[in-house]
């Protein structure tokens, strides 16, 4: 109750805020709002190529990309309430863009009344999903109906929906309750990264330079999503003392925590692990990475264009299955081992026996449409295309 309480009160403000700033005189500009940023790095760069749109970043506090090293714009805020002058500041964008790219789902949506000549474009921070989210999530059920229409306000917002696979348009029409003729099909622009071999060599000198001993053992990337109910812990199931004791001679473990966890791992084995949650981006770290174990989590969907083994640690399946639901069978779904327990996970690594024409399947379906020029597909179909219609005569 005191939750919903807050929303409203929020929400309430925003709009209040957002219906003066409409009466601003509306700007060739386009905003971004990012929460995991790295699809909207990719295609803020691409519009400051392609167009000479202004162009502005609202971070909030969870999204760790540095756009001020990446981006000419200066134009990045923090987007969260209590920094109040940039909030504001950001309404004001918000309200006077005639285009807005969001990364997530964001509340304030529901309290945004565009402009009829606004797109507002849904750039999901995932390439495919195996747990459900939005409409179809289990969870829906202890909601109030108060919420459930907020939701189908924020989706309503979404002109268009970005999308690398055709499995992916399916899940997004039943989570976000959206026509076939919103979905654009132009692929994810993250991951034109790996098609990219100078910027994945860039990327894996610079990790080479932090971290010495990754050029004398194998990595492994070790990124398991979120727990509802342990957001403020950064406690993992993993037994590392274990691992250190059965890998220590071959292998070092970074660990990437998820955005959403706010908690602080204490590492009792440095040297061994080294925690990579906030310093560097997941791009960068797949490129390093020999072996990626995750369980629920999107990253398998990119890291399989690499063509490298992965592990999924499902230690509480049955009970993750029953809270947050997934689009199909998780054994059939994964493209490789499961294993229950730290024991199992260190045999997996120990046999080293992966099926890697499983792996190359899983990432030609869920990435149909990416293929090394999302970003510009993207932008293109967004501004380019629009403005040669508009610019297209009209015969009489």
């Amino acid at each position: 109750m005191a939750r919903e309480f807050a929303v409203t009160a929020y929400l309430f403000v925003f709009r209040i805020f957002f219906e003066l700033f409409k009466r601003f005189p509306q700007k060739k500009k386009t905003t971004f709002v990012a929460s995991f940023g790295d699809n909207i790095l990719f295609a803020a760069q691409e519009v400051e190529k392609q167009t000479d749109d202004q162009v502005v970043i609202l971070s909030t506090s969870q999204c760790h990309i540095n756009f001020k090293e990446m981006l000419a714009t200066k134009q990045i805020l923090a987007f969260e309430p209590s920094n109040l002058i940039n909030w504001i500041q950001s309404i004001y964008h918000l309200a006077t863009s005639h285009k807005v790219f969001v990364d997530n789902y964001y509340g304030f949506l529901a309290a945004s009344s565009f402009r009829s000549n606004v797109e507002c474009i849904q750039l999901w921070h995932a390439a495919g999903a195996i747990k459900q989210f939005g409409l179809q999530d289990p969870s829906n059920q202890f909601r109030s109906q108060r919420a459930i229409d907020r939701f189908h306000k924020v989706y309503s917002n979404f002109h268009h929906v970005v999308v690398g696979s055709e499995r992916m348009a399916t899940i997004f029409k039943k989570s976000f309750a959206l026509s076939n003729d919103t979905i654009l099909r132009t692929g994810i622009p993250r991951t034109d990264f790996f098609y990219d071999s100078e910027a994945m060599n860039e990327a894996k000198h610079i990790l080479e330079d932090a971290f010495p001993i990754i050029k004398k053992k194998k990595v492994i990337l070790y990124a398991p999503t979120f727990r509802d109910d342990n957001l403020a812990s950064a406690t993992i199931e993993l037994d590392i003392e274990k691992m250190y004791k059965s890998l220590r001679h071959d292998y070092v473990i970074f660990l990437k925590l998820h955005p959403a966890i706010n908690g602080t791992f204490e590492n009792k084995f440095p040297g061994f692990v080294f925690n990579v949650s906030s310093d560097y981006r997941m791009n960068d770290l797949l490129v390093v990475a020999d072996l990626l174990i995750t369980d629920y989590s999107s990253i398998p969907f990119e890291y399989a264009l690499l063509q490298k083994p992965m592990i999924f640690f499902a230690y509480d399946l049955e009970t993750y299955q029953k809270t947050r639901g997934f689009w199909e069978d998780y054994e059939t779904l994964v493209p490789g081992p499961i294993a229950f327990n730290t024991d199992a996970l260190i045999d997996i690594i120990m046999q080293a026996s992966f099926d890697m024409g499983r792996v190359q399947q899983f990432a030609n379906q869920w990435n149909l449409y990416s293929k090394g020029n999302a970003s510009k597909q993207l932008i293109e179909a967004l501004y380019v295309e629009e403005a040669q219609q508009v610019e297209q005569p009209v015969n009489i």
